[in-house]
């Protein structure tokens, strides 16, 4: 048996072994060699007893027996004499460790030897002072060198101290960062080769020489009278009349006869600096006449291009027009088809436009593409189909607008828009447009233009200050009743906008029972009934149309009165838009909005604040509202943004802005993996 196998250690081995040896052997030879006790080295009982202490007298029997006293008294002093042997043999032991520690000569590496050697050689030779320099120079440098924890602290105590504030703006401007910081609106081909187009496009317009003679002084003059705020590098002069701004007289003759008679602010400007082939943001409130500044100068490219090589069939279009929505593109197109018109009769060059939208055949459309088109006005989707099919080519394009831009990103047509800038061959002018265009999308879109103007009319996101706000507090189950009452405030046409389409069907079902002529329209409409609804509106066939969002982007109406916000819509631009459809071209309209405890707090900070910019009464239900916006005008000051960067809100900063948080959190869950195969049959693949 192993005597570690039940725990027992090596030096309690080695004693039970020695205890053994001096049992079983040495005692028996003590025995033999001493008969008698007074013979064996043994210390006597009175030399071990210590002192002051009474001595054990041994019992009768051990008395009796002397022998028997004498052996233990001997095994024990062996005992002791083999633990002072072992004592001594343990610091022998340990004096030879000590010596062989002694004698222990550190590793030297190679390397470092050979380093030694050449230093001795050096020094025998004396250039021992060179290589000590070095070694000097060397060692100054590591200690002048600061450690990463050095450096961290000391840009800790160089930083300046910055207040609460200024760290708000700072991670305000980083967000900004952010969400701008996106693949830019270039084509494939551009960024492959690294194109980068640093001048406008040249064109052959020219201003009056009294307008180009005009000073600085003078130009900013008219533009602080007509509120035109402008930004951008030689930024052509504003012009007060259409006549200056050199349109063929069918033109000037067709703008009389719709009582166009003089310029808007956002024309005044805006006009100028497309014809001079500018890229340009132009930003303008609901019912300025954003569509004449984009229309006009679209026409007169087609003109030219046309009058110096005309097109053969298949070729074109030389302008394209980009549009959220099917009913804003069929409106654009007939504004062009309206100014066409006169200019074949008058004997100019025959141009012909296209409407690219869906729900309606493509065969109708591919037949005026075999022709020859001058001017195209689509939706994403159809372009994006029929560019893919190859129908269709921008090999020639040199003119694209974006209409309320800010809504085709938001509404998920952005990597559709990116596909059709890759069909684009050679630069090109680029224009957006909308009545709000919060500072994101601003930044977004600089990215494909060059040189950019950007004209803005008024705040962007501000409400038409020719609309009469009413909001009111009405419950939820009173909605439907109070509506018959609203639309009495007005003759007819009213305008009825819901949130819902289940809403849009309810209502229009209800008005229709209580007898009032009425049309819906819907994205859940075929294309047919939506332009029906439009058309018997717009006729005045029918009194109230009621609409989802669908109908709130850029459709002119001029005739309304009346709008009514059935329920408050969580974006406040989208309540801008709707509001925007009466009040138009310097008429006065009304706006009824129904809100309720449905709605968010953060939207109806958002309505408060836009009421008090148009000077508006505020109910009483907003005004009681604690509103956080009043202690942030520091940083309103700072920063330069009034109100959410993102979506445009007046009654919160980025940093609270619901709509961004929906953004996130749909990304979230777009990118959210299926790691349990619950996808449905073979969902794991």
């Amino acid at each position: 048996m192993k005597p570690y196998a039940y725990g027992y250690n090596g030096t309690f081995w080695v004693q039970n072994w020695i205890f053994n040896l001096i049992s079983q052997i040495i005692l028996p030879l003590l025995r033999s060699f001493c008969p008698s006790s007074s013979h064996c080295p043994v210390p006597t009982p009175d030399a071990t007893t210590q002192p002051n202490q009474r001595r054990r007298q041994p019992p009768p029997a051990l008395q009796l027996q002397p022998r028997v006293h004498d052996r233990r008294l001997a095994l024990s002093a062996c005992c002791s004499q083999n633990r002072v042997v072992l004592g001594r043999s343990k610091e022998i032991i340990m004096a030879a460790n000590m010596e062989e520690d002694d004698d222990y000569e550190e590793y030297i590496p190679v390397a470092k030897r050979r380093a030694m050697e050449a230093q001795r050689i050096l020094q025998r030779k004396g250039k021992a002072s060179a290589v000590t320099d070095v070694e000097l120079e060397k060692q100054k440098v590591v200690e002048s060198k600061p450690s990463l924890l050095e450096k961290a602290s000391q840009l800790k105590r160089d930083q300046p101290e910055i207040s609460v504030t200024e760290q708000i703006v700072q991670q305000e401007k980083e967000m900004i960062e952010n969400l701008s910081d996106r693949k830019t609106l270039m084509s494939v081909r551009e960024l492959a080769k690294g194109i980068t187009y640093t001048e406008p496009l040249p064109t052959g317009w020219k201003p009056p020489l009294q307008i180009r003679r005009m000073s600085k002084k003078g130009c900013d003059l008219i533009r602080k009278q007509w509120h035109i705020i402008v930004d951008g590098e030689n930024i052509p002069p504003p012009i007060k009349n259409f006549k200056d701004m050199r349109f063929p007289e069918p033109i000037l003759s067709m703008l009389k006869a719709k009582g166009i008679v003089q310029p808007t602010p956002i024309q005044v400007q805006g006009l100028p600096v497309i014809l001079s082939g500018r890229d340009m943001i132009g930003i303008a409130f609901t019912g300025s006449g954003k569509t004449l500044v984009f229309v006009l100068p679209m026409i007169m490219v087609a003109m030219q291009e046309e009058i110096m090589m005309p097109i053969v069939p298949g070729e074109g279009p030389f302008g394209l027009i980009i549009c959220p929505s099917r009913e804003l593109a069929r409106q654009t197109y007939e504004v062009i088809e309206q100014f066409l018109t006169p200019l074949k009769e008058a004997g100019y060059p025959e141009l012909r436009p296209l409407l690219c939208i869906g729900g309606v055949d493509m065969r109708s459309q591919l037949e005026i593409v075999k022709k020859g088109v001058h001017i195209v006005v689509a939706t994403p989707g159809r372009l994006k189909d029929m560019l893919a099919k190859k129908k269709m080519n921008l090999d020639n394009c040199r003119y694209l607008t974006l209409d309320e831009a800010d809504r085709l990103v938001d509404l998920g047509f952005e990597d559709d828009i990116r596909e059709v800038f890759d069909h684009f061959k050679a630069q090109r002018q680029t224009l957006l447009f909308s009545a709000t265009m919060p500072t994101k999308i601003q930044n977004f879109a600089r990215s494909a233009l060059v040189k950019p103007i950007i004209v803005n009319v008024g705040r962007a996101g501000a409400a038409n200050l020719d609309v009469i706000q009413e909001v009111e507090y009405v419950k939820q189950e009173a909605k439907i009743v109070y509506l018959l009452e609203c639309l009495q405030k007005t003759p007819p046409p009213v305008l009825i906008f819901c949130e819902n389409k289940a809403d849009v069907d309810d209502i229009h079902e209800y008005l229709l029972l209580k007898g009032v002529e009425a049309v819906a329209i819907h994205g859940g409409k075929d294309q047919e009934e939506r332009e029906y609804a439009i058309s018997a509106f717009k006729a005045g066939k029918k009194d109230v149309l009621v609409a989802t969002d669908v109908a709130s982007k850029g459709l002119d109406f001029p005739d309304i009165q009346h709008v009514i916000n059935y329920d408050m819509p969580a974006e406040i631009e989208n309540y801008v838009h709707r509001i925007g459809r009466t009040g138009r071209c310097g008429k006065t309209g009304i706006a009824t909005t129904f809100i309720n405890k449905n709605q968010s707090e953060t939207t109806l900070l958002d309505l408060k604040h836009l009421l008090q910019e148009a000077k508006q009464r505020i109910p009483p239900v907003l005004a009681e509202l604690n509103d956080p916006m009043e202690d942030n005008e520091a940083i309103t000051d700072i920063s330069g943004v009034k109100g959410c960067a993102f979506c445009g809100g007046l009654g919160h900063r980025i940093r609270d802005c619901p709509k961004l948080e929906h953004q996130k959190s749909m990304v979230i869950a777009n990118n959210r993996k299926d790691y349990f195969g619950s996808g449905g049959y073979r969902g794991e693949i």
